[in-house]
């Protein structure tokens, strides 16, 4: 069984991916973060390095997915390969950060090893207003988040908003972190969890 959790920057998705994954006993794939060589240039220079780090992460969503469906157990992944294809690069693009003969690459290669995975078994959409964003962006702190701008992750929602308006490829469950603050309070991780099961016991 194949759970993802989509959201975008500073959603919670890590957050909830562990406390799901230490009360289920699911081995979590967490988003590649703290090794990845492109993030800190990304951040200093969008227009330069996103190419870079898109395909970086195509890369790296393609390898954890081919790995989840492989080993055959039941895994929380953090963030799916379809928000970089859909969200983050298309952004990029209209935004005038990525060339377009890049966008095109990209898209054509994402295209090509979408036939080859399968989308997850059930996808949990956490949706965030940019205030919530960006004060769990700031709790976290991290160094090289501190330069995202307001109309980047303003962007970012209204394309996720499209996305999970559209997303038909298996089950949803949304969560709207404004309202719901799991890692604060147990009993909203109850009701998210108890969520979470009725949707699991339509899948088998």
């Amino acid at each position: 069984m194949h759970i993802a959790i989509a959201g975008n920057i500073g959603s919670g998705k890590t957050t909830l991916a562990s406390l799901l994954s230490k009360h289920y006993g699911w081995e979590a794939h967490y988003e590649d973060v703290d090794t990845n060589p492109y993030l800190n240039n990304f951040y200093e220079d969008m227009k330069r390095w996103s190419f870079n780090l898109q395909i970086y992460f195509l890369n790296s969503r393609f390898r954890q997915v081919v790995e989840i469906r492989k080993k055959k157990k039941k895994v929380i992944q953090d963030r799916t390969i379809y928000e970089d294809a859909r969200i983050f690069a298309p952004n990029l693009h209209d935004m005038g950060l990525m060339e377009s003969r890049d966008f095109n690459n990209y898209s054509s290669l994402f295209e090509l090893m979408s036939s080859f995975i399968e989308p997850p078994d059930l996808l949990i959409y956490l949706k965030a207003g940019v205030p919530t964003l960006v004060n769990q962006i700031q709790k976290r702190g991290r160094e090289y988040e501190n330069s995202i701008r307001l109309d980047y992750l303003k962007k970012l929602n209204e394309r996720y908003e499209e996305w999970i308006g559209e997303y038909d490829l298996g089950k949803l469950l949304i969560i709207n972190v404004d309202n719901v603050k799991f890692s604060e309070k147990q009993e909203d991780l109850g009701d998210v969890i108890r969520k979470i099961d009725a949707e699991i016991h339509g899948l088998f």
